[in-house]
């Protein structure tokens, strides 16, 4: 996903290290084999300009591999499993790189840690096979959205949660969102933007929860388009307030034009839960937290 459109809301803490250039590495350092190292990182998305690195430093990307490479005292690149818009958060995105270091596992994990904001933090560290790769070896990608039901604007869960004020049906928001389960032509849930080649998808989930005034929305899918998981959502509330009935979103989908959904819901409650790998990988999945509180 690229970038949502610009913040300038920011961490005060969430100065960027300054990143060593080449010139600055270890010197006459020996060859080395390269390790190709994962690390699962949890990110909060309001004060940065998405995942991927920008001119401008302001991104989740820019700050990780700043400190990546302070820590390591050599330049550190990165791939991401999946990139976020501005305001999005993510729970287990997954990154790797090749270094020449040989470190401990919680080493890159405390050290790294060291040098980033405090809405930034490495999880968990794995030395993964060369073949492995943050977002081709990934076999689909969850995200979640949380949303809070209440007459008046929330305040403790702003830029958490996203937020409704009429009452949301639950078995009219599942059975509209059954429909969208499959392989389909999504034209219908991508933005004006979208780079993707193709809009065919497959959509492997949409899981709805609730818990008193807080709502939960899983879904699974194979790989998703720009926008797709935050239009899905404002099709899903057009139903759940009853402004549109269930059947509604079958006509959304097979119209194929972004002119018939409805209107793009807000980027707060939007969390990147992570990839999917084959279990042989053995890579942890997200840490549980966030599953319900912003």
């Amino acid at each position: 996903m690229s970038s949502e459109p610009t913040s300038e809301s920011r961490a005060p803490d969430a100065r960027l290290p300054e990143a060593l250039s080449p010139d600055t590495a270890a010197p006459d350092a020996p060859p080395a084999t390269t390790r190709r190292i994962a690390l699962g990182v949890a990110y909060r998305g309001e004060n940065y300009h998405g995942w991927q690195s920008q001119p401008d430093g302001r991104t989740v990307q820019d700050h990780l591999e700043a400190a990546l490479s302070q820590f390591a005292a050599m330049p550190v690149t990165t791939l991401c499993a999946g990139r976020t818009d501005t305001g999005v958060h993510g729970l287990n995105q997954v990154v790797h790189f090749d270094t020449p270091l040989n470190r401990e596992p919680f080493s890159w994990v405390r050290g790294t840690n060291r040098y980033l904001p405090k809405d930034i933090a490495v999880q968990w560290c794995h030395e993964v096979p060369r073949s492995f790769h943050a977002r081709n070896s990934a076999r689909g990608r969850h995200y979640r959205y949380l949303l809070v039901e209440s007459a008046v604007r929330p305040a403790i869960e702003t830029r958490g949660c996203g937020w409704v004020f009429r009452p949301l049906n639950g078995d009219a928001m599942r059975e509209a969102a059954a429909h969208l389960i499959g392989e389909h032509d999504f034209s219908s849930f991508r933005s004006i933007d979208c780079q993707a080649l193709s809009p065919v998808k497959q959509l492997r989930q949409i899981e709805i929860s609730q818990r008193g005034a807080y709502w939960r929305f899983d879904v699974e899918g194979s790989a998703f388009l720009h926008h797709m998981v935050r239009n899905i959502m404002g099709c899903l509330i057009a139903v759940g307030t009853g402004t549109r009935s269930p059947g509604w979103m079958l006509e959304v989908l097979n119209a194929r034009s972004r002119q018939v959904a409805a209107p793009t819901f807000a980027a707060d409650g939007l969390y990147f839960v992570g990839p999917v790998y084959d279990a042989e990988l053995n890579l942890p999945v997200h840490t549980a937290a966030m599953d319900w509180l912003p």
